[in-house]
């Protein structure tokens, strides 16, 4: 059977598995909407944050982003996995024994303040909006594909199908979804890493594979070293970024973690606060065996390409290449008129994306009207790399169209878990607590639902015109993350003396100093930055830990020159610390 054939067939089954879920599992109150009525096991919910966690940005972009920038594309595996790591141990199980639904219902409670809850709902806001922009981008790119139709296009599809499962069942229907969602994208991701592992170095482990030799002897990544210093790269095990850039951005990332609120939601669904302890690591095993393989597929991927590409005529490029060029996600500008495809250091395009004419070339392929004067002849989207990767490497049909559905399981899984949080911010702490106290539990649950539909029609207008690749866009929104609620959060759970006034200027100053830094150097807004105007050397995805830094000054100063909190607020503090059963706190 044909690529597309099977696609239907393995999307369809996934997609008709993924309804069936949620209408199954569909919420009939509040509660079950926005915490799945907090009885989830934790296997359930280990494999479920997984999914939720492993975004499209894992999926797609994480390896795509390795395969292009190698060694410096690690400090996206070491910020996401030790954010997990921070989160698991650091903040979910005392945020569960504190037993709130939301991010913005802890620190509106936590800081005894309506003030405090609404900065948190609009941070809430804009780091859910950046995220999901990049998961829309990451559905639309898989959509296009599969149906062979505009990126653009694809993203509308993906918005009609991520509203369906946030509309039906809410948290409980989301988290039933993703446990199904986790078993399709582990095993979209691991399956072509087997077969292309054993394809080049006869191991079938892909983590021992990317060290092991080819058959002339020769070690992989010893080739890909070699490939790239040929065609003007830098060698693909060494490292561009300052040792600061890097810290910061891992840094950024491990904070932002820690501080996200759909991930911290999952945390309370489950019964008890052992339950949140087992799930978080059961869910760092479960994200452990992708984040592992990512590496390995990004080295196979990248080699392939090149072999497969660099300095071949059109004429023979296989069909797989044309299938992509159709999306507007790869293109060839025959700068020299010699027919080949010349791939070299530099950029191929003067936009971030190719601007196509109707015409068609001397050799059939399609026209770009904005390609530079630089000697790269090639462009390449880096979130199409995990997706193609099959096909490059000329595995079977049916892998190729598992792939598909592992993206699609992905990107929808963690679009549908933000959504909801921007429904719940809106909803819950803004109209329930705030606006409109009184508002029936069926009230409720409509706001909710509206809040999610007009959510997803400005997170698809972002997916439609993203600042950048999926895996870059999300990074700015753990940036937002650290620099807004993780200070709030851990001063919250570890200094008592923190009160409103010093959460509420860490916070605000944070968040601006970071959304400032993002529109100035990444978005090219405020005149515009060049990398050589880096604050500290500093890039807008390591920015967050400079914002964390400002706001946890600020917070504190700002406390210790104001009232302390109420007594009762501090004795909570108290409490949330004792594990349960440990009896009252000494001072012994």
């Amino acid at each position: 059977m044909s690529v597309q054939t099977w696609t239907w067939i393995l999307v369809g089954l996934t997609f008709a598995l993924y309804f069936g879920i949620a209408i199954w599992a569909r919420a009939g109150s509040t509660k079950e909407f926005y915490v799945a009525g907090g009885g989830v096991s934790p296997l359930a919910n280990g494999m479920a944050t997984a999914a939720d966690w492993m975004s499209a940005a894992s999926f797609i972009s994480m390896a795509g982003i390795i395969s292009f920038a190698g060694y410096d594309g690690s400090v996206y595996l070491m910020g996401w996995t030790g954010g997990y790591v921070l989160l698991a141990l650091l903040l979910a199980p005392y945020l569960r024994k504190f037993g709130k639904f939301t991010v913005p219902d802890f620190i509106g409670d936590r800081y005894y303040s309506n003030t405090a809850r609404t900065v948190a709902v609009i941070c809430a806001l804009i780091v859910s909006f950046t995220y999901v922009a990049g998961q829309m981008r990451g559905v639309g790119i898989v959509f296009s594909q599969f149906l062979q139709v505009d990126i653009n296009l694809g993203v509308i599809i993906g918005m009609a199908v991520v509203l369906t499962f946030a509309l039906l069942g809410g948290m409980k229907g989301i988290t039933y979804t993703q446990v199904a969602q986790y078993c399709v994208l582990i095993f979209a991701f691991m399956v072509p890493a087997f077969f292309i592992s054993m394809q080049m170095t006869g191991n079938i482990i892909p983590q021992i594979g990317m060290g092991g030799t080819l058959e002339g002897g020769e070690f992989l990544l010893d080739k890909l070293d070699k490939l790239h210093t040929e065609l003007g790269f830098n060698e693909y095990t060494s490292g561009t970024k300052s040792t600061w850039d890097v810290f910061a951005i891992t840094l950024a990332l491990m904070t932002g973690t820690a501080g996200l609120p759909h991930v911290i939601v999952r945390f309370f669904t489950v019964p008890k606060v052992k339950d949140a302890r087992k799930s978080a690591g059961l869910a760092l095993l479960f994200i452990a065996i992708l984040y592992t393989t990512a590496p390995a597929i990004a080295v196979f991927s990248r080699t392939n390409l090149i072999e497969t590409v660099s300095n071949k005529p059109y004429a023979e490029i296989p069909e797989w290449f044309k299938n992509w060029e159709n999306t507007g996600l790869i293109a060839w500008a025959d700068k020299n008129g010699d027919g080949k495809i010349q791939y070299v250091s530099g950029s191929a395009l003067e936009g971030k994306k190719p601007i196509y004419t109707d015409a068609r070339g001397a050799y059939g392929e399609r026209m770009i009207s904005n390609a530079n004067s630089a000697e790269n002849e090639l462009y390449v989207d880096r979130d199409i790399m995990v997706l193609a990767n099959p096909e490059i490497a000329n595995l079977p049909n049916w892998v190729i169209a598992l792939v598909a559905a592992g993206g699609l399981a992905a990107a929808l899984s963690t679009a549908a878990g933000l959504l909801l949080v921007i429904s719940t911010s809106i909803s819950h702490d803004l109209i329930k607590k705030q606006l409109k106290p009184d508002i029936s539990d069926k009230g409720e649950l409509t706001a909710a639902r509206i809040s999610i539909f007009v959510a997803i029609l400005i997170a698809g207008y972002f997916g439609i015109n993203p600042p950048g690749f999926v895996a870059a866009v999300v990074a700015l929104a753990f940036g937002l993350a650290a620099a807004s609620f993780f200070p709030a959060i851990i001063l919250g759970i570890f200094d008592k003396r923190m009160n409103s006034q010093g959460a509420i200027s860490g916070m605000v100053v944070g968040i601006v100093l970071m959304l400032f830094y993002m529109m100035k150097f990444k978005l090219n807004m405020f005149g515009g930055g060049t990398s050589s105007e880096w604050w500290f050397g500093t890039s807008p995805e390591g920015f967050g830990t400079i914002a964390m830094c400002v706001n946890i000054v600020i917070s504190v100063v700002v406390s210790r020159l104001t009232a302390a909190p109420p007594q009762d607020v501090q004795d909570m503090v108290e409490s949330i610390r004792i594990p349960s059963g440990a009896g009252e706190a000494s001072s012994h």
